[in-house]
C-alpha cells in the first residue's frame, strides 16, 4: 500500500448544496422495488442459472410480492430471450407483475429486445450507457453532445416500435451507468433529454434510475447527487426516480436510505445483495430495516429461512451465517453479558406490547425464525444464557447463586472441549451435578423414605445405600417439614440456606422440582442439590439428599447401621 495514496487516488467532489433538506427527513414508507435477481445477480454467478433455477426464482419472487422483475438481457443471451417469451407466451406473469428488460442503445439489439416482450400486459424497457468522464473518453470516444444524440436517436426508435406494440403499456426507464462518478450538470441533461425524447406524461410513463454503478463516495454525497437531480428533472411528477446502488464501499444500504430520504421512490437490487464485484444493495435488509421501524417492506419475509433457501439453490452462493437478519447466527448470542440481557427481556415481553428485547432488533418470529437458537453457549457465555436455556427447554428455573455455581462448571466443560455446548449437553451436565451426585463414590443413592406424622413434627425413615457403608442402611429424623427431617436424619450439623419448589408443566401429570441449599461449618461455601418427582414431597427429600452428597460432609455416624425399612 503507498503511504501517500493521495498520489494515486482522488477524492471525488462533494455536491454544492447547502440548502439539502434530506437529513431532517424520516423515511415513512417503503418505496417500490425491482428484483434484478434474475438479471444483474444472474450474470455475477460462477455459473449463470439455468432456465428451471430463474423460472424457480421468478416464482419466487412472485410469491415475496415483488411487482416489478428485471428478468434477463434478452437481446444478449438466448435463454434469456427464450425464459422471457415463455413467461409472456404461457402467460406466467401476474396481473399486477410487470417484467423489465434491458438493452444497449443499438438498434438491433432494441428490436430484439422489444420482441422478446411484446404481448405482455406492461413491459419496462431499460437503456442504459456510461456518460461519466472515464468512460466517455477511455472506453468509447464520446463527447456529451455525442451521447445525448446517440440517446435521443435511440429513445425514438423505441418509440417508434413500441407505438406499432400497442396490446402492451410500454414504460421507459432509462439509466445513466455510472451516474455518481459523472458531473451532475451531464447527468441531468442526459436524462432531461430522454425524457424529452420519450415525451414523458401522464400516458407515457417513465423511470429515471440513477445508478451507484461503482460506489466511490460516502452516502451523504450520494443524497446530496439524488436531491440535487431530483429537484430539476424535468417533468418531474411524470418521472419515477429510482436508484439501483452497489456495494463496492459496504455502504450500498446506506445509499440507498439516504438517497430515499432524497427524493428516490424506487430502488433497485438483489434478494441478499448478489450483484457485480461487491454486489448490487441487499433489498432483505432494506426491507426488514423498515420493517423494524414500523414501516410495511410490502414484502413477505415472514418465513426467511424458506427464501434463504431458494436464493442458495439458483444461485449457488451460500449466505454468510452473519447476514443481517437471515444469516443463521444473526439472533443468537453467545456472549454472556448479551445473553443476561436478552433472557431479562424476553422475561418482560408481552404478546401486545411494543418489542423491546436487548440486542434482538426484531422479533425473530416475525420472519419466521425460532427462538431455539437465540441463545447458544461456548466458553465465552455467562449465566444468563445458560440459565434460560434451562428454563426454555425444561423448565428449571436457577436461584442466582446456583446460576454462577453452575456457569463455572458449564464453562470448564466448555473450555474442555474447545467447542459449543448445546442445550442437551447442558442438561446432561446439570442432571450429573445436581440429580445424581450419587455417582460419587463417597455419596448415598436414595432407595426409599416413608414420612409421617410424629408428635414434634414429621418423622421421615430413610432407607439409602452406598458402597462405603457396604449397602443399604436407614436412618431416621424428625422436623418441621421434609426437608428439615432429611437433615436431621442424615446430619443436624447442615444448615438449608435456601430452598425453592415449583411445578414443572401443568396438568394432572405435571412433576414438582425442588432446589435446596445446604452449608455445614466445616467445608467452604454451600451447595444446591435438585430433586424431580411427582410429589413435592419426594422432590424435596431427593433434592436435600443430593445436596448433601454434593458437599461432602459425613453422615451422623450414630444413625449408620439401623435396620433398612421394611
Amino acid at each position: 500500500m503507498l503511504a501517500q495514496p493521495h498520489t494515486k487516488y482522488r477524492l471525488y467532489p462533494t455536491v454544492d448544496l447547502p440548502d439539502r433538506t434530506w437529513p431532517s427527513r424520516t423515511l415513512t414508507q417503503a418505496p417500490a422495488w425491482l428484483s434484478t435477481d434474475m438479471r444483474d445477480g444472474n450474470q455475477a454467478l460462477f455459473e449463470p442459472m439455468s432456465r428451471p433455477r430463474k423460472l424457480k426464482l421468478f416464482n419466487e419472487l412472485v410469491r415475496l410480492g415483488f411487482k416489478e422483475i428485471e428478468v434477463g438481457f434478452p437481446a444478449g443471451s438466448k435463454t434469456d430471450f427464450d425464459i422471457v417469451r415463455h413467461l409472456v407466451d404461457d402467460g406466467l406473469i401476474p396481473h399486477d407483475v410487470t417484467p423489465m428488460v434491458m438493452t444497449q442503445l443499438r438498434e438491433d439489439l432494441i428490436r430484439e429486445t422489444v420482441r422478446s416482450v411484446r404481448g405482455a400486459r406492461r413491459a419496462i424497457v431499460h437503456f442504459y450507457n456510461a456518460v461519466a468522464p472515464a468512460w466517455r473518453e477511455i472506453v468509447f470516444g464520446l463527447s456529451v453532445p455525442q451521447i445525448i444524440t446517440m440517446v435521443e436517436q435511440n429513445i425514438r426508435l423505441l418509440r417508434q416500435l413500441t407505438d406499432e406494440a400497442c396490446e402492451t403499456q410500454w414504460v421507459l426507464q432509462y439509466s445513466p451507468e455510472t451516474f455518481c462518478m459523472a458531473e451532475l450538470e451531464v447527468s441531468l441533461a442526459v436524462c432531461n433529454a430522454a425524457i424529452a425524447a420519450w415525451d414523458a406524461g401522464p400516458t407515457r410513463p417513465m423511470i429515471i434510475n440513477l445508478p451507484t454503478t461503482v460506489e466511490v463516495t460516502t452516502p451523504n454525497v450520494f443524497a446530496d447527487q439524488i436531491e440535487w437531480m431530483h429537484r430539476r428533472l424535468a417533468r418531474r411528477e411524470h418521472v419515477v426516480l429510482s436508484v439501483h446502488p452497489h456495494n463496492d464501499r459496504g455502504t450500498g444500504v446506506a445509499c440507498a436510505e439516504q438517497a430515499l430520504l432524497a427524493g428516490a421512490q424506487r430502488v433497485e437490487g438483489c434478494l441478499f445483495g448478489n450483484g457485480e464485484r461487491s454486489g448490487n444493495v441487499d433489498i432483505v435488509t432494506l426491507a426488514l430495516n423498515l420493517y423494524a421501524q414500523g414501516i410495511s417492506p410490502r414484502l413477505d419475509f415472514s418465513d426467511i429461512a424458506a427464501v434463504a433457501r431458494i436464493a442458495e439453490e439458483c444461485t449457488s452462493l451460500p449466505i454468510h451465517p452473519r447476514h443481517p437478519y437471515v444469516g443463521d447466527l444473526v439472533f443468537t448470542a453467545f456472549s454472556g453479558s448479551h445473553q443476561d440481557a436478552i433472557s431479562k427481556g424476553f422475561a418482560v415481553q408481552t404478546a401486545d406490547g411494543p418489542w423491546r428485547v436487548p440486542y434482538l432488533p426484531i422479533d425473530p418470529h416475525d420472519i419466521g425464525r425460532t427462538y431455539d437458537s437465540i441463545v447458544r453457549v461456548n466458553s465465552q457465555s455467562g449465566k444468563g444464557g445458560i440459565a434460560y436455556l434451562l428454563e426454555r427447554d425444561h423448565g428449571v428455573v436457577m436461584p442466582r447463586r446456583m446460576q454462577i455455581e453452575f456457569s463455572a462448571i458449564v464453562q470448564k466443560h466448555a473450555e474442555a472441549s474447545e467447542t459449543e455446548i448445546s442445550s442437551e449437553e447442558i442438561w446432561r451436565i446439570f442432571q450429573e451435578t445436581y440429580l445424581a451426585p450419587s455417582r460419587k463414590t463417597h455419596a448415598c443413592r436414595y432407595v426409599a423414605h416413608a414420612l409421617g406424622d410424629g408428635v414434634d413434627g414429621d418423622t421421615l425413615h430413610l432407607e439409602l445405600d452406598s458402597t462405603a457403608s457396604g449397602g443399604a442402611f436407614a436412618l431416621s429424623g424428625q422436623g418441621n417439614g421434609p426437608i428439615a427431617a432429611t437433615i436431621a436424619a442424615l446430619n443436624p450439623s447442615v444448615r438449608v440456606d435456601s430452598y425453592e419448589q415449583r411445578s414443572l408443566g401443568s396438568g394432572a401429570d405435571a412433576r414438582s422440582i425442588a432446589i435446596v441449599e445446604v452449608a455445614h461449618p466445616s467445608t467452604a461455601g454451600s451447595r444446591f442439590g435438585v430433586g424431580i418427582h411427582e410429589s413435592i414431597a419426594t422432590a424435596s427429600v431427593l433434592a436435600t439428599l443430593n445436596a448433601f452428597n454434593r458437599l461432602g460432609v459425613a453422615l451422623q455416624a450414630a444413625r449408620a447401621g439401623s435396620p433398612a425399612i421394611g
